[in-house]
């Protein structure tokens, strides 16, 4: 993935949202493009519109902190965005090159971390990647997400199911939401790990494959998944709300736990879900689409 391209692609989308009223400048007249001009990002970062041609055309390397700070400030960004210039920065440097073969390699879920998951049979939790891939799940997590791990081009990758499966629309209430904040996760791993073959390779089928994943794909919005809600149609007890909390381990890999408010339905609707998975035969869950767990 060319790393210039998407420091290029970034700063201009960020760029074009800020409209002169908002970054306190006078307006005068027409004017040809729709949000700052370089000129405008360049006086309010404090550098020459040179310099600031220089790193929109891709080149940030050997940007000191002080200006990467200055150009988040200039150009509005929140604390995903400027993470993620930050990402762009490092990865225009030698080092991640020398760190590419060892992120050719899949990050190894440890023993201890399937345990803990597995230790809490009433929360449906995950091992989850920067590519959205599950790499592990209790048995309470494979039931509540049954519909991606009953479609087996999915490979188990969240993002993949949302765009590509027909099953994704009906399962996510809050589908479009979901869909972008996808997007956005992987345009942040995109960020930090430009030489990442098999995170290459998704985007590029993605963007192959969904017209809806390409035109998302170049609004160059970002996003980190920490904590928030899902509103999910189960295909065996209906409706649920869920609240979710991510725990951030090394190697790019997360913890994902869902769960419910007290005497809620929802929580009802877990208590029902983990009953049934843990006594459903191997039949009956090939015809529901629910994964045995025996």
């Amino acid at each position: 993935m060319d790393n210039r391209d998407e420091v290029s692609a970034f700063l201009r989308s960020r760029r074009d949202k800020i409209t002169p009223e908002q970054a306190g400048l006078p307006v005068y007249g027409q004017r040809r493009v729709p949000g700052l001009r370089r000129g405008e990002v360049a006086m309010l970062a404090g550098v020459s519109v040179e310099y600031y041609t220089r790193l929109e055309r891709g080149n940030l390397k050997g940007v000191s902190d002080s200006v990467l700070d200055a150009l988040a400030q200039a150009l509005r960004l929140d604390d995903t965005e400027r993470m993620h210039l930050y990402d762009l920065a490092r990865a225009a440097g030698p080092a991640p090159r020398a760190q590419a073969k060892r992120r050719e390699s899949r990050p190894v879920v440890r023993p201890s971390v399937t345990r803990i998951i597995e230790g809490m049979p009433h929360l449906p939790a995950f091992v989850k990647n920067e590519r959205l891939d599950n790499l592990a799940a209790n048995a309470l997590g494979r039931a509540l997400f049954a519909p991606m791990y009953a479609d087996p081009t999915t490979g188990a990758n969240s993002a993949r199911f949302a765009f590509l499966s027909p099953a994704a629309r009906p399962f996510y209430t809050d589908w479009e939401r979901v869909t972008h904040e996808s997007v956005g996760v992987l345009r942040v791993a995109a960020g930090k790990n430009p030489y990442d073959k098999e995170l290459s390779n998704l985007i590029g089928e993605l963007c192959t494959r969904s017209d809806i994943f390409r035109t998302m794909w170049g609004s160059h919005d970002v996003h980190v998944f920490r904590e928030g809600t899902k509103r999910l149609r189960h295909p065996v007890v209906g409706d649920l709300e869920l609240d979710h909390e991510s725990m951030q381990l090394e190697d790019g890999l997360s913890v994902v736990v869902y769960s419910a408010p007290p005497n809620s339905a929802a929580e009802d609707a877990l208590k029902l879900l983990a009953s049934w998975s843990a006594t459903a035969g191997q039949d009956q869950a090939q015809g529901t689409g629910i994964p045995s767990t025996n």
